[in-house]
C-alpha cells in the first residue's frame, strides 16, 4: 500500500551537514527523512522557491524532453529501502503506453515538483525509516575503503569551489 505524501520542506543534518528532503503524509501525521546530495538539494530548492535560471539544470533539460515527445509523469514512488538507501520509481506515460524508470528518490522528487506529478510513499518504507541505523558502519572494510572513508570524511564543502548556475 502507498501513502500519498508532500515535500514539506529541506533541512540540514547537523551531524553529516548533509541535505535532507522531508516528505509529509497528506493525510496523517508521518513525515519521511530522506538523506540527498547537496546538487539534488539545489534541485529541489530552486523549484520550490520559484528560482529561474537563464540556462536548464538538468531535471528542466528532462521536463523539456519529456514535453517534446509527449511523455507525462503520472507518479513518483518511494518504493524501497535497503541498507539505508532508499529507491524510488517513476512512472511515465506515453498515449496508451506505460513505462517506468528507476530513479534516485532525490532526482525523482527534483522532477515530481516539476511536472506537479503526485508522490506516494510504500507504507512498508515509512516503517522500516523509523529504524535506519545512522552509526552503521561502512561497507567496505578494506584498506582502500577505509582511506577513501577517510578521504569523503575530511571533505569540506569549500573544497569544491564556487559554481556558478
Amino acid at each position: 500500500m502507498y501513502k500519498p505524501m508532500v515535500i514539506s520542506g529541506l533541512t540540514m543534518d547537523p551531524v553529516t551537514n548533509s541535505p535532507i528532503v522531508i516528505l509529509k503524509a497528506v493525510d496523517g501525521d508521518e513525515t519521511l527523512p530522506i538523506w540527498i546530495g547537496l546538487l539534488e538539494a539545489t534541485a529541489i530548492a530552486s523549484e520550490m522557491e520559484g528560482i529561474k535560471f537563464s540556462r536548464p539544470m538538468t531535471h528542466d533539460l528532462l521536463k523539456n524532453m519529456m514535453d517534446m515527445v509527449d511523455v507525462k509523469v503520472a507518479r513518483i514512488e518511494v518504493s524501497d529501502l535497503k541498507d539505508n538507501t532508499y529507491y524510488a520509481v517513476i512512472h511515465l506515460k506515453q498515449g496508451e503506453k506505460e513505462m517506468t524508470l528507476d530513479a534516485r528518490p532525490s532526482d525523482a522528487l527534483a522532477i515530481s515538483l516539476r511536472v506537479k506529478a503526485p508522490v506516494f510513499v510504500a507504507e512498508e518504507v515509512i516503517k522500516q525509516s523509523s529504524r535506519i541505523d545512522l552509526k552503521s558502519e561502512p561497507q567496505d572494510k578494506s584498506e582502500k575503503g577505509k582511506k577513501w572513508q577517510e578521504i569523503l570524511e575530511s571533505l569540506n564543502p569549500d573544497d569544491f569551489g564556487k559554481y556558478k548556475m
